[in-house]
């Protein structure tokens, strides 16, 4: 059997030796052989967990690629397989809402929802129905100053208007993109003066984004797949 150095494989995968320790300190990689010297011998098997960790990271992220090996090395199959369909679920999602969010930003006069009427000021609950958001995160994104609805002189209860809900659908495509806190303020308040064109260019580029995870998600599943049959679990 051919054993690999560590230096071998941390240079093809493009990483440091000091992450493939951490991987195996993580318990997601199975534990090495020592050689008499000491030294770790890693196995064809371990270099396909290796490889397979660093694709998954690309496109699920690192606590969710790592969720996922760990039920494949425990051999459970199913387990790690529907985790990884529901985070690309879970992406269709996002998709979605930002071609939601380019439509009414490309057209400001497009119905917000046809199938229902939209009214001129809405509460906090119908806000978060329209724009299948919780009113929760609402509440957070007013706290971070990304939205700030109107208020009713009478009893002081939170409005939102058309402008409000597509705010909203904007930060929702955004929040899970690289903008920072500050860029998404910008961006968000150029709705109140209808000045769309530059929140759609932002809308597009997170697409943009949603689209390239999900071909390095698609990329992850090869590699796991490739490893659940090398470890004769299917």
């Amino acid at each position: 059997m051919r054993y690999y150095k560590p230096i071998e494989i941390a240079r093809e995968l493009g990483i440091s030796t000091s992450a493939l320790r951490h991987y195996e300190a993580w318990g997601v990689v199975p534990a090495p052989e020592r050689s008499a010297s000491g030294y770790r011998q890693y196995t064809h098997v371990h270099f396909a967990y290796f490889r397979c960790l660093r694709v998954l990271f690309a496109g699920f992220g690192v606590t969710v690629a790592c969720e996922a090996i760990r039920h494949v090395s425990g051999g459970k199959l199913d387990a790690a397989l529907w985790l990884i369909g529901r985070e690309q679920a879970n992406l269709q999602e996002e998709r979605l809402a930002a071609d939601q969010t380019i439509a009414l930003l490309s057209d400001p006069q497009l119905p917000i929802a046809p199938s229902r009427k939209v009214k001129a000021r809405m509460t906090i609950g119908e806000a978060a129905e329209l724009t299948d958001v919780r009113t929760s995160a609402i509440r957070h994104w007013e706290h971070e100053g990304l939205i700030v609805p109107d208020r009713d002189p009478e009893n002081g209860y939170r409005l939102f208007t058309p402008t409000h809900i597509r705010q909203i659908l904007l930060i929702r495509t955004l929040r899970r993109t690289v903008y920072f806190l500050d860029k998404m303020k910008e961006l968000v308040r150029v709705l109140e003066h209808q000045n769309v064109e530059q929140a759609r260019r932002v809308a597009e580029d997170a697409l943009r984004r949603i689209n390239e995870r999900n071909r390095r998600q698609f990329e992850g599943v090869h590699e796991l797949v490739a490893l659940i049959r090398l470890l004769e679990l299917s």
